[in-house]
C-alpha cells in the first residue's frame, strides 16, 4: 500500500482547508486509515482515525474543527480542517493499517504535506 498526502499550504487563521491521501497498491488489505500531524518539536499524535467500517475517532482538541471522510471508491481519504488556528500548524501525515495475515498488520505512511496556519 501506498499513501501519497496532497492539499497542504499557507493558510490564514480562521480559514479551511482540505486534505487528500490517495491510496494505491494493495488497498483492500486496509482496515483502518487515519491522519496524525507532528509540529515543531513536538511529538506525532493522533488527529482521527476511520475504521473500514465507517467507524471514526478524533483527538479530543481537534473533534469539533476538523471532520475525516472516506472515498471508497476512489480510495482516497480525506481531513477537513476548519476555523484553522496557528497552533494546527504540523505536518499532517496520512496512514493507514494493513492486515498483512489473520493476526498481523503493518503500518504504512505517506511522506506527510505541511500545513502552515498564520495569524
Amino acid at each position: 500500500v501506498q499513501l501519497a498526502e496532497s492539499g497542504g499550504g499557507l493558510v490564514q487563521s480562521g480559514r479551511s482547508l482540505r486534505l487528500s491521501c490517495a491510496a494505491s497498491g494493495s488497498t483492500y488489505m486496509i482496515t483502518d486509515m487515519g491522519w496524525y500531524r507532528q509540529a515543531p518539536g513536538k511529538e506525532r499524535e493522533l488527529v482521527a482515525t476511520v475504521h473500514i467500517g465507517g467507524s471514526t475517532r478524533y483527538a479530543d482538541s481537534m473533534k469539533d474543527r476538523f471532520a475525516i471522510s472516506k472515498d471508497n471508491a476512489k480510495n482516497i481519504l480525506y481531513l477537513q480542517m476548519n476555523n484553522l488556528e496557528p497552533e494546527d500548524t504540523a505536518v499532517y501525515y496520512c496512514n493507514a493499517r494493513v492486515q498483512t495475515s489473520i493476526e498481523g498488520y503493518i503500518e504504512e505512511w505517506g511522506q506527510g504535506t505541511l500545513v502552515t496556519v498564520s495569524s
